[in-house]
């Protein structure tokens, strides 16, 4: 069920406002029964502006009526008009900016070179082909292009450069991984001497242990078989 932005504001203005039941408020707000208690009582652990739902287009007061009315009526939330998402395909960009673009396109260019012509293309809205004659400095008005913040100049929002050039930052951080596998194998070579070096020193060890033992009874005689 949707609920309202803010619901412990609007159960704020609502136990203020109205003479609903703390039911009614949690129920409309997605709140436990005992945090309505909580607000009207002032013993919330924080305290809250009241929040107006009709202002706010959730609740129209002829809702809250018919709940005032009736104990048992569940306040319905007025959804807002779904917003047009924008389709999928290249950007549309206004007559009036287009010119902007070449401009746009230089500026990523400079100061993000590892922002690929794709990427670029899906951000502002243009061809792989105008992007990569502004990079090769090919563009037949190369010479009137000056690089502009597309930001600034309305081709693209601040948010989604900022998911480009975080991505970009993050394959590079990919790419320059201090793994090496070259050194790898050097470690790994490095280990496998260390093992061999360290079973030769132990049947080094075990050779004159086992040499020491033959010297101590070399010319031992047998007390009884008067025998070495």
């Amino acid at each position: 069920m949707a609920q309202p932005l803010m619901p412990h504001a609007t159960a704020s203005w609502l136990v203020d406002n109205s003479s609903l039941t703390f039911e009614q408020i949690a129920n409309f707000c997605g709140l436990h029964i005992l945090e309505v208690q909580a607000i009207a009582d002032d013993t919330a652990a924080t305290k809250l502006a009241g929040r107006d739902p009709v202002r706010a287009g959730e609740l129209t007061l002829e809702e809250i009526e018919k709940g005032q009315k009736d104990p048992n009526y569940r306040l319905v939330i007025q959804l807002p008009p779904e917003q047009n998402r924008r389709p999928k395909g290249p950007r549309y960009t206004p007559i009036s900016r287009r010119q902007n673009k070449p401009d746009g396109i230089a500026w990523i260019i400079a100061n993000h070179p590892k922002v690929t012509d794709g990427q670029i293309s899906k951000l502002i809205g243009t061809t792989r082909e105008t992007i990569a004659k502004i990079r090769n400095r090919t563009h037949y008005n190369m010479i009137n292009i000056v690089p502009k913040d597309p930001v600034t100049l309305g081709l693209t929002t601040q948010r989604e450069l900022n998911a480009i050039i975080a991505k970009v930052e993050k394959d590079k951080e990919e790419e320059t991984s201090p793994f090496d596998a070259t050194l790898a194998g050097e470690r790994e070579a490095m280990i496998r001497y260390l093992h061999r070096k360290r079973e030769n020193q132990e049947r080094t060890a075990e050779e004159i242990h086992a040499s020491e033992g033959e010297s101590q009874y070399k010319g031992f005689v047998d007390p009884f078989t008067k025998k070495q």
